[in-house]
């Protein structure tokens, strides 16, 4: 974990480069030193049907959610989101220069009890730093 969830306004595509955004997240997650390396993962679901505001087609918007893990405390999970805002902001600041746009972000915990998973990504990672 973490899971960085992006849900956007396909309008968005002519603006930004979706694999850059989801580069730039994954490295400001990672810089925050709170995610591990093998869990972190960044995925897009465009839109392709939306209304905002006045229906107006020129609005968008981006939604991120990050779902990761218990454990954290409240404040390693502000600060961490506050950075990884702060990188989504400032790489998507051209589209708020250039249309209406709607931006947000939000970090949800996942109750263990209720999560099953399967990886060998960080074997292969320790394997390879070897």
């Amino acid at each position: 974990m973490p899971h960085f969830l992006i849900e956007y306004s396909r309008n968005l595509e002519e603006d930004v480069d979706m694999q850059a955004l989801c580069e730039t997240v994954r490295e400001a997650a990672l810089a925050t030193g709170v995610y591990p390396l093998g869990g972190t993962r960044v995925r897009t679901h465009p839109c392709g049907h939306w209304s905002i505001a006045d229906g107006g087609r020129n609005h968008a918007f981006l939604h991120m959610m990050c779902r990761m893990g218990e454990g954290r405390s409240e404040e390693t999970r502000k600060e961490a989101g506050e950075a990884v805002f702060a990188a989504l902001e400032g790489f998507l600041k051209p589209v708020f220069e250039k249309r209406t746009f709607a931006l947000s972000f939000e970090i949800c915990e996942i109750d263990e009890r209720f999560s099953w998973k399967a990886n060998n990504i960080h074997k292969a990672l320790a394997s390879a730093a070897q």
